[in-house]
């Protein structure tokens, strides 16, 4: 099962859209432009100002400036996406994710011009649009629904209200919202509270749209979803389900498909669901219906999106379907070619969601230039979904998703295992990313028996995600790769030179806390396959591969098993990274060891006087002033970054002697904004 699709062919007489244009931008807009060109059509990008350099105007046949690097001046302004249709003679729109993509409005406005929208209908995307509409008509359609307040919560006050009629836990959320945001989780009158003035302020800047209702937060429940084909001649069919338990702040990190939970005959059931509300509000493109499933595998529907979802790819492996090419299709008035009998589900795909964020200090959204990026090869049952290339830009104006990586294999066991490789050979550099973090999960013992909730990242991780949680290797296996690495390097300059390569030598592991191995390679003839003998502290190890100078990645094996480790130099040391880890290794003779023994490792700067700004973004809002008495927990201020509200408290009781930043600053990350005496 292929993880991109063979090539196109046309129907007979078929007449598809000549041009297109993609109103988004990022992995999204280069994800449609792979099957528009594949297809034969040509794609228009349009661009804000800081994505002029992006891949997806370089990929693109034209591409049309739309505006300043806000969204709110540029991609999210329909006036001047229709410009752009107009400008460029564009007869279709493919709004993607996020954005435009479920605005009833636009989607009026295109069809009063005259341009297609490759989507669902107006009356779909309104009805759906609204998660309190689209509740009252899934029950209507027969679709069992999560118990809740049937209307909009007015204020704070009410929430409580409405929250102690259903009982805790409850769920607060935006009505307009997605992506996780205007969401909160209560437990008790407090935190509903705070949760409903946070997750309005969150929906209003996100969506414009702040109102917020509530609904019974089911415990231990796992997120499924039902992708969905529906055409403008009344045939809708679903395409089974995803599997998206594992989230973070109710943003999705992983998926896969199909689930490793549902059987048969609650896939049926699922999908029936999902068919019979796509055709009671006459649904016409993909869709996809998100449900809450308990533990004994009851469902409950969640919501309806109007779009092509993120993590559609999974799906597409183990269907063999392009939705993309489906999408197109419909909206070019082509009745589906696919039966529900046609669909079956083969193997097993997983996706991760590569992010610019530091997963070892809470997740904090990262900015800057990609010095080195890298992927996997797609091969072999690996596929990249990218938006970036090496030296490109990641804003703090937009989504911290650098790529989706997929992989794909017979078994859930074999997809696992493929993505565990493809995650070490996956080289980002200049910005953190959670890569150690998304190793970790694929490692974990829970997740590999499948055993899912949403509550997963936070049950395993109650105090955050450290370096404690990675699956450490042998450390001794990693001095091996580094001890050929460095035999390589010291016998090149040998030659140059006219020197001799070094022996009788010492592997330092760690900065802070040293462990000392002596080690020994022979070259058995690399370049005949027989690799290196290593022997490190009295083990003994077979090394191949054709590492040379300068390569980010070793690429061979240990002893015959495949490893793939990053190489980066830092200072004298090799910094070696696999599995999420990364190992600072000192290779040296005695003498120079001997001194390294004497060094003191610097210990960084207390800060802890500081409340420091963990990312770069706006400080929306301080709840403090000079001379100022704050507890421990209380909210101090307010930083919002790439879409999303972080709230920052107080670590511990204490006196504010300073206030650094105001309200309204752009701050940088570790910037200071309050000093405490």
């Amino acid at each position: 099962m292929p993880v991109f699709f063979p090539a196109y062919t046309a129907e007979p007489g078929a007449a598809l859209f000549a041009k297109i244009l993609i109103a988004n931008r990022g992995e999204i807009a280069c994800r449609i432009m792979r099957t528009a060109s594949r297809m034969g059509i040509k794609t228009v990008a349009v661009y804000s100002e800081a994505d002029a350099g992006a891949l997806h105007v370089e990929m693109a046949d034209e591409a049309v400036l739309i505006g300043p690097a806000a969204s709110a001046q540029s991609y999210l302004v329909a006036d001047n996406i229709l410009r752009a249709v107009q400008e460029t003679g564009a007869e279709a729109v493919h709004p993607g994710y996020g954005f435009l993509s479920e605005n009833a409005g636009f989607a009026t406005a295109l069809d009063d011009a005259g341009v297609a929208f490759i989507g669902p209908g107006v009356h779909a995307i309104g009805a759906m649009g609204d998660k309190i509409e689209s509740k009252k008509l899934a029950i209507a359609a027969g679709v069992p629904t999560v118990p809740g307040h049937a209307g909009v919560i007015a204020d704070a006050d009410a929430a409580v209200v409405a929250a102690n009629k259903l009982g805790y836990p409850v769920m607060l959320k935006a009505s307009a919202g997605g992506g996780g945001k205007g969401m909160r989780i209560a437990n008790g009158d407090d935190e509903v509270a705070e949760g409903f003035r946070a997750a309005a302020s969150e929906a209003r800047t996100s969506f414009g749209d702040d109102r917020i209702f509530v609904e019974k937060f089911i415990v231990n429940p796992r997120h499924i979803e039902i992708q969905i084909l529906a055409d403008g001649f009344g045939n809708a069919i679903h395409l089974g389900e995803r599997e998206c338990s594992i989230q973070r702040r109710h943003q999705k990190v992983i998926e896969e498909a199909p689930s490793p939970f549902l059987d048969e005959e609650t896939r049926a059931a699922m999908g029936a669901s999902a068919v019979a509300l796509a055709k009671a509000v006459d649904y016409r493109s993909a869709g996809t219906v998100e449900y809450i499933v308990d533990a004994d595998r009851n469902f409950y529907f969640l919501e309806m999106n109007t779009r092509l979802q993120v993590e559609h790819p999974v799906t597409e492996c183990v269907t063999g379907i392009d939705l993309v090419e489906q999408m197109i299709r419909v909206a070019a008035g082509k009745p589906l070619t696919i039966k529900q009998a046609d669909v079956t589900l083969t193997g097993w795909a997983m996706e991760s969601r590569v992010y610019a964020e530091d997963p070892f200090r809470e997740f904090l959204p990262s900015t800057g230039r990609l010095v080195r990026y890298q992927p996997p090869a797609e091969e072999n049952g690996v596929r990249v979904d990218s938006g970036v290339t090496e030296g490109g830009e990641i804003s703090i104006y937009y989504d911290p998703m650098i790529a989706k990586l997929i992989t794909y294999g017979d078994t859930r066991d074999a997809a696992i295992a493929k993505m565990r490789g493809a995650l070490d050979a996956y080289y980002i550099r200049g910005v953190s990313h959670n890569i150690p973090f998304l190793a970790a999960l694929m490692a974990h013992p829970r997740f590999a028996a499948g055993n899912l909730t949403t509550g997963f990242i936070a049950e395993e991780y109650p105090d955050g995600f450290s370096t404690d949680d990675l699956v450490h290797d042998d450390p001794k296996l990693i001095v091996a790769v580094a001890a050929v690495i460095h035999d390589t390097l010291s016998r090149r300059a040998a030659a140059i030179g006219g020197g001799m390569a070094e022996d009788g030598l010492i592997a330092v592991v760690g900065l802070e806390e040293r462990t000392e191995y002596p080690i020994a390679v022979t070259d058995g003839g690399a370049a005949n396959g027989d690799g290196f003998a290593v022997t490190v502290d009295g083990t003994d190890f077979t090394v191949q591969g054709d590492w040379r100078p300068g390569m980010p990645l070793f690429d061979g094996s240990v002893d015959g098993h495949k490893v793939c480790i990053q190489v980066d130099r830092a200072g004298v040391r090799y910094r070696l990274s696999h599995a999420g880890g990364a190992s600072d290794i000192l290779i040296a003779r005695e003498a120079v060891v001997a001194l390294n023994r004497l060094m003191l490792h610097k210990p960084p700067p207390d800060t802890s006087r500081f409340l420091l700004s963990p990312m770069p973004g706006l400080l929306l809002s301080l709840a403090c002033a000079e001379g100022d008495a704050v507890k421990a927990g209380e909210t101090l201020a307010v930083v919002e970054a790439m879409k999303m509200e972080n709230v920052l408290r107080a670590a511990r009781d204490g006196t504010v002697k300073a206030v650094l930043a105001e309200a309204g600053a752009s701050l940088t990350v570790d910037q200071p904004i309050l000093e405490f005496e």
